[in-house]
């Protein structure tokens, strides 16, 4: 079981878009006349500012339409001027307020791979639109109705920015007596993941380098469409932060964790539990064992249990498997062709007698539990049938049946699932 600070944290169904009608005191530093403080503004990933004599700094941005937001709520704290904004990775809910912010002589820094982590999210735009709709269509509400509200102010577009300041391992700087570092993760989500720390304070701001959801199975490789994640440059990167031993943990979803002991501890366990399973996995491909096999068979110790909310045990065992083995799984000559099993459906409903038979086996699946086995079965007969009324109820009763065994504990199983039933009772109601 996940410890009890990671359970009692939001999960990735209470992430939303900026919203809120004041920013977050997140802390004082130091003495009140030192004039140095921490605001949070949460949203599709969280943004901070902090406060110092000589201006500000903010860390992250949001996505475009979030940016008026984040900046509203934070001049209504202080209207000084922004003299640097610190990006933690170049995901699109980090860099699109950026034009929000940027003031006369503002400093954009970025760790230097900054610019091929956007161009890799402009390469796949439509794809990864596509991709991520089943999961992130609240949010994309939100944005269409903040869109309509201020349609008359004329809504931001998504920020593409060029940063004017890079670095490669780490860069200090300083502000208003506020000594900070920019030190380079590149075992984060994306190969330009960097954290920001406050060495006189404890302070450190990690974006997303431990994923979404902190104290979860990171996401190694996620439904939307990313590249792989590498478990040995992951944990370098955490006992970067970890070394550091700081006191205050700010992430890129919901609220300060506190507490040098606390985090060392969570920090530990992350670290055992990854470096767990990817020992795990290495023994069972050296040992011969397929990776369905590893994926049914790998767990964690209860001790080293981590959250799965946003990544998975199993979808982990897979990533890490063919992070180090590629596409092929040498289970049978078929995969090295480009015709999938679905051509040959045909065929096995012909042998079965028909589409009828199928289904009668794959509801009698369904009936004992076995409702991924059931999901192989009408998924043939779909390729014969696709808009027969059985096919499309069978496919129905089989994902609300996974739907009813896994709602509201993984946040992309969940979305998934969601949006193939919405799909299948469309096509049920005109079939």
């Amino acid at each position: 079981m996940a410890s009890d600070l990671v359970r009692g944290r939001p999960t990735g169904f209470q992430i939303q878009a900026a919203g809120a009608e004041a920013a977050t005191l997140i802390a004082p530093l130091g003495e009140a006349e030192a004039g140095l403080s921490i605001w949070m503004s949460e949203g599709l990933s969280n943004s901070f500012m902090i406060v110092t004599p000589a201006g500000r700094l903010v860390i992250n941005t949001g996505m475009g339409f979030e940016g008026p937001v984040h900046r509203a709520l934070y001049d209504a704290v202080d209207d000084g001027p922004i003299r640097y904004v610190l990006l933690t990775q170049g995901h699109v809910d980090h860099v699109g307020g950026v034009d929000q912010f940027l003031d006369e002589g503002t400093e954009v820094v970025a760790q230097e791979a900054n610019a091929t982590c956007q161009a890799d999210d402009a390469r796949i735009h439509a794809f990864r639109v596509r991709r991520s709709m089943p999961y992130w269509m609240d949010a994309v509400a939100a944005a269409d109705r903040f869109i309509r509200a201020h349609a008359g102010e004329g809504v931001p577009t998504q920020s593409r920015p060029t940063p004017t300041l890079t670095f490669r391992d780490r860069l200090e700087l300083e502000l208003g007596g506020l000594r900070l570092e920019m030190v380079s993760v590149p075992g984060g989500e994306t190969i330009d993941s960097a954290f920001v720390w406050l060495p006189d304070h404890g302070v450190a701001f990690v974006g997303n380098l431990f994923s979404a959801l902190f104290g979860h199975v990171p996401n190694l490789v996620t439904m939307r469409g990313d590249r792989y994640r590498f478990v040995e440059p992951f944990l370098e990167s955490l006992e970067r932060v970890r070394a550091r031993r700081p006191s205050l943990l700010l992430t890129g979803h919901f609220g300060p964790i506190t507490g040098a002991d606390v985090i060392d501890a969570e920090l530990l366990r992350i670290g055992d539990a990854v470096r767990k399973l990817h020992d795990q996995v290495l023994a069972g491909m050296n040992s011969g064992t397929d990776l369905w096999t590893l994926m049914a068979e790998v767990r964690l110790p209860e001790e080293l249990s981590l959250g799965e909310g946003y990544g998975k045990v199993d979808w982990a065992v897979r990533a890490i498997w063919e992070g180090y083995a590629g596409w092929f799984h040498a289970r049978s000559t078929t995969e090295l062709y480009p015709i999938p099993v679905a051509a040959v459906a045909p065929d096995l409903v012909a042998l079965a007698g028909g589409i009828g038979p199928l289904l009668a086996r794959a509801q009698a699946r369904i009936a004992a539990g076995e409702t991924v086995e059931a999901l192989h079965l009408a998924e043939i007969a779909e390729q014969v049938a696709p808009e027969d009324p059985e096919v499309v109820a069978t496919l129905l009763a089989a994902h609300r049946g996974l739907l009813a065994e896994v709602e509201g504990q993984n946040f992309w199983e969940t979305g998934w699932l969601r949006t193939q039933i919405a799909t299948l009772e469309r096509r049920s109601a005109r079939a």
